[in-house]
């Protein structure tokens, strides 16, 4: 496996750079109310793996794409990804006070404060991606329009409606892998997606290659998150241990038990890696980052 070797770390570090040196640039003004500004940037910069935008420049580099010209569309999507979380964590939804080891947005703030906070980071995504520069216009037009598909009722909004009406309900592995499909794997498939329309000229068959690829990292990842809900600890993770299993969510643990949720995870990596099989040396840092997700421990 790469995960953990020098060169996917120092892949991750350097995206993770360049995201966060980018999202502190631009999050600096505008916002008509300091608390509000406050909460924005509490919710965004305060940690992270930046896995989505790393993807996204990942995938632009395998396509020869320089990773500056992707950059604001990597942070475009983790706009999105802050704001999700923002929302999910709130009483009304999954009621989490920790998150990336700190108050989560609405503790810290309150809930107003993090319900607007969530709102402005997600038209200020769409807002970047139509601005990027770099990239011609119907390249940006794609990408918003990929980035909409992932992140609304089709997407990512109706995984997590559909995360909602499980609870405390037995659903089979075909159920429980559309739901994951949508809440947790729309955003990843995006990001893989939106990394490749920044290269030029991209052919519908990369395209297809890089959509399996994302299609089953992104079920790979949540079966790792499953795991690692049962496995790991509450100051590694930076979220409450057990909290799925308190709330009586329906995974892949529950469902498959851990040995089985092990060599359904296992499975994915094989599906992730056999789609890249086209290209070459230039895609190894989206093998690397599929190596990561599978074996990560927060």
């Amino acid at each position: 496996m790469h995960n953990g070797t020098p060169s996917t770390m120092d892949f991750l570090e350097t995206c993770r750079s360049h995201v966060d040196a980018e999202l502190d640039r631009r999050i600096t003004s505008g916002s008509t109310s300091e608390r509000l500004q406050e909460a924005i940037r509490y919710s965004v910069l305060g940690g992270g793996k930046r896995i989505r935008p790393a993807l996204c420049l990942a995938a632009a580099s395998a396509l020869g794409q320089s990773i500056d010209a992707a950059l604001v569309p990597a942070c475009a999507i983790e706009l999105i990804h802050a704001y999700s979380l923002v929302h999910d964590d709130l009483p009304a939804m999954d009621n989490d006070e920790l998150r990336r080891g700190r108050p989560t947005t609405h503790i810290a703030f309150d809930e107003a404060s993090a319900i607007l906070a969530g709102d402005a980071l997600q038209a200020m995504a769409f807002e970047w991606l139509a601005e990027t520069p770099h990239i011609d216009a119907p390249a940006r037009l794609a990408m918003i329009q990929e980035l909409a598909w992932a992140s609304g009722h089709s997407g990512m909004v109706g995984g997590q409606a559909i995360d909602l009406e499980s609870v405390g309900q037995n659903l089979s592995l075909a159920q429980l892998e559309r739901m994951h499909r949508h809440k947790t794997g729309a955003l990843i498939e995006a990001s893989v997606r939106i990394g490749a329309l920044s290269a030029t000229g991209v052919s519908e068959q990369s395209l297809t290659s890089l959509t399996r690829y994302a299609q089953a990292l992104g079920l790979a990842f949540q079966v790792q998150d499953d795991l690692l809900d049962i496995e790991g600890d509450t100051e590694t993770i930076g979220k409450p241990q057990g909290s799925d299993a308190a709330r009586a969510k329906p995974t892949y643990p529950a469902l498959l038990g851990l040995t089985g949720a092990r060599e359904h995870l296992a499975a994915l990596l094989d599906s992730a890696l056999e789609s890249l099989r086209g290209f070459g040396p230039e895609a190894d840092p989206l093998r690397a980052m599929a190596d990561y997700v599978v074996a990560r421990t927060y």
